[in-house]
């Protein structure tokens, strides 16, 4: 654009030269070699843009000439490049889609093409390449090879990743993942192999530095940095409660700031807190807590505040507990356990009944059962409680990749995933066993039970013989019998064995049976 507008505006002072003039008629006289010329000025304007314009055009076609082997050159190294281009392109394509053969003749062809050193994607390729062939060690050694390019070494290293968590070596993958987080944090897979690894062997503090890293590089959001500094927070004050009081109060402290509502971390904050005799503000940490979710160590640990209370001052305390969160089953599962330790069985019996009527579960009816044998001694009782307490829902626990652990821990035994362990109910029932009415009568004969049939393949051979077995006779003795099938037969469970009739049944008639059609569809 800027070069059109140069050259309009050289056209346009040519033009406007031209006219002036125009306007100024005049003479030139020019003597050379004893001639004399006498031409106008227009002439001689124009003799003079025609000679300029001249040896320009001699000027470029001579540096046209001088520059026609750079130029033809040139031309056939980008055509070259452009088909190196292509090829790779293509091969990359083959590659995702998992056309291994493609690939390798692509890598080839654009190896020849173009240089590896001007295009590292060559190397991908061929690394692409060698995987999709199954030659794992080939790919190795390529993904090593671009260690010492500073510009491949974050995809070799990603490479050597994927390949140690193929063979299942995780020291190996968390080392090269390691290697990868120290140069470029804002890796998703380096840095969450990285925060595995620390909270594997306990480094706390390594971890909560990596999460703060991800924090400022907007790898993840600021909700989920908080949640993880929390739980890292409180395994770090888990494991300096014996050793470091103070940083572990600290750490406790700050983690239940930036996650009121995990249960963990109020807890352990609020027993620092209790160990130096802060009552209140251990009690003000638990309540904010159990407003959000109710949980049953929060519930514990309030109620057992102080050592030197009277079992009447826990039921106050749990009653108290119950007014933030009525209505619900671990309120009224709290106060039934510190009444019962009170010996107000009615109480106890009221709110264990309660919390089976709002969250039918196990937990309920063992309590139920204790509050009965306590106050009655009734085994009856106990013993349909505790057979209700059987078939009744597993009380909610801290799960993780189907590991259920009666306390939280910050990984996943597992996995090693941080914040695996969520509270909620085991799933380990196939279905929800038929409770019979809570207030129904036992039955004196109970039938017998009738045990399911499995579904698995049975294997009959035929021509074998078959035993029966042995059967009792009306006189309380046995009688072994052993029946062999005849040659060629072959006995299918559920069919070839007719059952005897009835005796009010008259039977089928022979001639009946004779009408029957042969091609009568049957459905085994």
């Amino acid at each position: 654009m800027i070069r059109i507008l140069v050259f309009l505006a050289v056209v346009f002072a040519l033009g406007l030269g031209f006219a002036w003039l125009a306007d100024r008629p005049g003479e030139m006289l020019v003597t050379f070699n004893g001639y004399q010329y006498q031409v106008t000025l227009m002439v001689a304007a124009v003799a003079i843009v025609a000679v300029v314009a001249a040896v320009m055009i001699v000027w470029w076609m001579i540096k046209s000439l001088w520059n026609s082997p750079y130029t033809i050159s040139r031309y056939f190294r980008v055509r070259r490049r452009d088909r190196g281009y292509q090829a790779l392109s293509t091969g990359m394509i083959a590659a995702g889609a998992g056309d291994g053969a493609l690939a390798r003749k692509k890598t080839k062809e654009a190896a020849k093409l173009i240089s590896s050193d001007q295009e590292p994607l060559i190397n991908l390729l061929d690394a692409q390449a060698s995987l999709l062939e199954g030659d794992h060690e080939g790919a190795r050694e390529k993904f090593e090879r671009m260690l010492d390019d500073p510009e491949m070494r974050l995809l070799g290293l990603r490479g050597l990743y994927l390949e140690a968590e193929r063979l299942g070596d995780r020291n190996a993958a968390r080392h090269y993942a390691g290697r990868a987080a120290a140069v470029a944090p804002q890796l998703a897979w380096a840095a969450e192999s990285t925060l595995e690894e620390l909270t594997e062997r306990g480094d706390w503090d390594g971890a909560l530095k990596l999460v703060e890293a991800q924090k400022s590089t907007r790898q993840i959001e600021r909700d989920v940095a908080n949640r993880r500094r929390a739980v890292l927070l409180t395994a770090k004050a888990q494991a300096l409660v014996d050793s470091d009081p103070n940083a572990a109060r600290t750490a406790a402290l700050e983690a239940n700031k930036l996650a009121p509502d995990f249960a963990p971390a109020a807890v352990i904050a609020a027993d620092m807190v209790f160990r130096q005799n802060d009552v209140r503000k251990g009690s003000k940490i638990l309540e904010a807590a159990w407003k959000a979710e109710p949980h049953p160590d929060i519930a514990e640990l309030y109620t057992h505040a102080r050592s030197g209370d009277a079992v009447l001052d826990r039921l106050n305390r749990a009653k108290k507990l119950q007014e933030w969160k009525k209505n619900h089953a671990e309120s009224s599962m709290a106060v039934a356990r510190a009444a019962l330790d009170a010996q107000d069985f009615a109480t106890a019996r009221r709110e264990a009944e309660a919390a089976i009527r709002m969250d039918r579960r196990e937990g309920a009816y063992l309590l139920l059962a204790d509050i009965e044998e306590a106050e009655t001694s009734d085994q009856g009782k106990v013993r349909q409680l505790l057979s209700k307490a059987v078939r009744a829902p597993r009380d909610p626990a801290w799960v993780a990749d189907g590991v259920i652990s009666e306390r939280w821990a910050p990984v996943s035994p597992i996995t090693g995933k941080l914040d695996a362990f969520t509270w909620r109910a085991p799933m380990e029932r196939l279905g929800q066993l038929i409770d019979s009415d809570a207030d129904g009568p036992v039955p004196a004969i109970a039938a017998p039970p009738v045990e399911p049939i499995a579904e698995k393949a049975i294997d009959i051979v035929a021509d074998a013989p078959a035993e029966k077995p042995a059967q009792a006779g009306s006189n309380g003795g046995e009688k072994d019998m052993a029946v062999a099938e005849p040659a060629g037969e072959t006995e299918t469970i559920g069919q070839g064995s007719e059952l005897p009739p009835l005796p009010d049944d008259p039977g089928v008639a022979p001639e009946d049976e004779a009408e029957k059609s042969p091609r009568r569809f049957r459905l085994f």
